[in-house]
């Protein structure tokens, strides 16, 4: 239904009338509904670290859920496990006290940063702008963001790489409201605050010659007021130096108090990010493989969500793929899988067959250590290494590559690096009588841009590695490899942080190649996906075959045998005719008719047809019946008819049975009363009849 709204002039109320199917005349837009009070925001952190304290419980935390907070069980029990699997999956439940920074590749090759900070979406507005605002700053580079109630989410693109933590330091409580106010001056609700005031201060107007004027025409004069009253927010930002002066002007203040104090709430971020300081406040950094549960919803947040003017249909997190169920440990969605992370080794490490594949690889290393490259790989031999050294051997008797020899060691390099060796290893003598022609060496700017590319050289050919490690490797001292990792890091090319899974908790960090990475996890999820893949469908017709004892293995024997097969099959409704020539006769090896008639007349197994059928038609071979043991014949019959008929005793059909009088006989007299009351209603039972009545 849809409905249109009627201002009733001079009387100050708003009438609601059906609109009798017209199309909507008010535009949907990014919203700003009231979010959640920063002191509902207390309770609700309070109760998620009282949850938390009791994850090991989870019966617990359900009946204090159901106690103190009157909700049926199955929705306590649904809460309970949601936050206590998010806990587990980041190893501290958000709350209140505890703030989480989580990062994790997408499909596309980037990241998503979710900051689990359960403040309202108010303070989560202005964290999330005025944080977008900081990494715009740093990286030069506009960020996709969206809040709701429960955190805030950046999405990053390829080239911005840098620690988790560092993320901790871009916003403080003395920079917040200066970086807001820049912040919302490009915010979609700028505009929208911008009319609002200009209308309230009757500069927009809203009637012209008695009539009304028309939304859109009223945008395009608050447009025009804006470009008269502060020309530099709607210009053309290709000619700006630096940020937005913000002229003095009673409309633009009013305008700004608003997005400041409505829109978002400033106030309580600068309190929050001051408790930070005080460390009232504890931040949290996790990388992950894949999203955690908590994270879903931020994710898949809708428009009104939403902290810039990208649509839906571009936003990046329509490139991260959930799973649809979660693993059995969640602690498993942060940490990288260990063959994944020597797979990608082993395909990064270029084959070197012969000479030519070896000079090729030292123009891209500059400099290499004799055996470092068996070193990347974990089943690496002598006769390997062997190998290397006669192809080295080669190319230093055709003047293609050298040695040269330093205090800690010698390196290996191309001729055309020679100026780059001179620079990084000034104490390493060459061979002597090595010289290359001037034309063919390939000269660095400085000795930084060598150690550039020497780095980045090594970490295009190796997984997570260590500074220690790369040192060990190309030769240089740690400093330096810290140095060019760290200018790597700048350029967005390295990631940061703790890769290999058996990694000790006191090592340093490592570093790796972000498209190497990017990689890893992509194989960690494919493991991840496998484990919950279906099987073929060969598979399963096997399975199946051998689950209905179809298979001369699995065939079963006897008058037992056949109990079994209609206990399988009870429901099922085949042709009369079928049941003993297809459906048995198949599944019990040397199949006696006698069989079967013996369980009916025992009273074990029961037949009729549990779907509705017409009384003038007569059963024929082809007439669909069922079997199934008598004492669940009840509740089969149960979930088709309502109500139930009573099974069919000897002699008697189903319908001719009274479907309730077994429930209309009073427990009096004693069990042979209740019994003789039971045979007076039903006719002659069975044991199990008797039973069930």
């Amino acid at each position: 239904t849809s409905w249109k709204i009627r201002r009733v002039e001079n009387k100050g109320v708003v009438r609601v009338e059906d609109a009798h199917g017209a199309p909507p005349t008010i535009p949907f837009w990014l919203g700003e509904a009231p979010g959640r009070s920063i002191e509902l925001s207390t309770e609700v952190g309070l109760l998620r670290r009282e949850i938390g304290a009791m994850s090991e419980d989870r019966e617990r935390a359900a009946m204090m859920l159901q106690r103190e907070c009157h909700m049926p069980a199955s929705a306590a029990e649904q809460i309970v496990e949601y936050l206590t699997e998010a806990q587990a999956a980041l190893q501290v439940m958000p709350s209140d006290t505890d703030v989480v920074f989580e990062r994790f590749f997408d499909e596309g090759g980037g990241q998503q940063l979710v900051v689990h900070a359960p403040f309202g979406s108010g303070v989560n507005r202005a964290w999330g702008l005025a944080l977008r605002k900081r990494f715009c700053v740093r990286f030069d580079f506009e960020l996709q963001a969206a809040a709701n109630e429960e955190g805030i989410l950046l999405s990053l693109g390829p080239t911005q790489s840098f620690p988790l933590e560092e993320a901790f330091e871009y916003l403080k409580a003395s920079n917040a409201e200066q970086s807001l106010r820049q912040a919302v001056l490009y915010a979609p609700f700028w505009n929208t605050r911008w009319r609002w005031a200009a209308t309230r201060a009757l500069a927009v107007p809203r009637r012209r010659g008695g009539r009304e004027v028309p939304p859109y025409l009223q945008r395009m004069i608050a447009d025009d007021l804006l470009a008269a009253v502060f020309p530099a927010q709607v210009g053309c930002q290709e000619n700006l130096a630096g940020p937005l002066e913000v002229p003095d002007h009673p409309l633009i203040d009013q305008t700004m108090d608003d997005c400041l104090h409505e829109a978002v709430d400033t106030d309580a971020l600068i309190d929050v990010l001051e408790r930070v300081e005080r460390g009232e406040v504890r931040l949290h950094a996790r990388d992950t493989v894949t999203p955690s549960p908590m994270a879903q919803s931020i994710i898949n947040v809708g428009p009104y969500g939403f902290l810039d003017d990208a649509p839906l249909e571009e936003r990046r997190t329509r490139a991260v793929m959930s799973r649809r169920t979660l693993p059995n440990e969640q602690r498993d969605l942060g940490r990288l899988d260990l063959d994944a992370i020597r797979r990608v080794q082993e395909e990064a490490m270029p084959p070197v067959r012969d000479a030519e594949e070896l000079h090729e690889l030292l123009l891209s290393l500059v400099a290499l250590r004799p055996g470092g490259l068996a070193s990347a790989h974990a089943d690496a031999n002598t006769t390997e290494h062997a190998a290397h050294v006669a192809h080295i051997a080669e190319l230093q008797a055709q003047g293609r590559a050298a040695r040269a020899d330093g205090p800690d060691g010698a390196v290996w390099f191309a001729a055309e690096q020679l100026e780059a060796i001179r620079q990084l290893f000034p104490d390493h003598a060459v061979q002597p009588g090595f010289s290359v022609p001037e034309s063919a060496l390939i000269l660095p700017e400085d000795r930084e841009d060598a150690r550039l590319k020497l780095v980045r050289g090594h970490l295009e050919i190796s997984g997570p590695i260590t500074a220690e490690q790369l040192s060990q490797r190309c030769a240089l001292s740690a400093s330096d490899c810290s140095y060019g990792l760290a200018q790597l890091e700048a350029y967005g090319e390295v990631m940061r942080g703790r890769f290999t899974p058996t990694l000790a908790a006191d090592a340093p960090e490592e570093f790796c190649d972000r498209r190497l990475l990017a990689r890893v996890h992509r194989y960690t999820i494919a493991r991840l996906r496998a484990e919950i893949e279906p099987v073929t469908v060969q598979h399963y017709l096997r399975f199946l075959l051998r689950w209905q004892h179809l298979t001369p293995d699995t065939q079963l024997t006897g008058k037992a045998g056949v109990r079994a097969v209609i206990e399988q099959l009870q429901g099922f409704e085949a042709p009369a005719a079928a049941w003993e020539r297809d459906l048995i006769a198949p599944r019990v090896a040397d199949y006696r008719e006698a069989w079967l008639d013996e369980l009916c007349l025992a009273g074990d197994v029961a037949w009729a047809r549990l779907t509705a059928r017409s009384a003038r038609r007569a059963p024929t071979k082809t007439t669909p019946i069922a079997l199934a043991l008598r004492p669940d014949f009840r509740a089969l019959l149960g979930a088709v008819r309502r109500p139930a008929p009573l099974p069919p005793s000897r002699g008697r059909s189903a319908p001719e049975a009274e479907p309730d009088a077994a429930d209309q006989l009073h427990a009096d007299g004693g069990a042979a009363s209740q019994i003789l009351r039971l045979l007076e209603a039903r006719g002659a039972l069975f044991f199990d009849e008797i039973v069930d009545g």
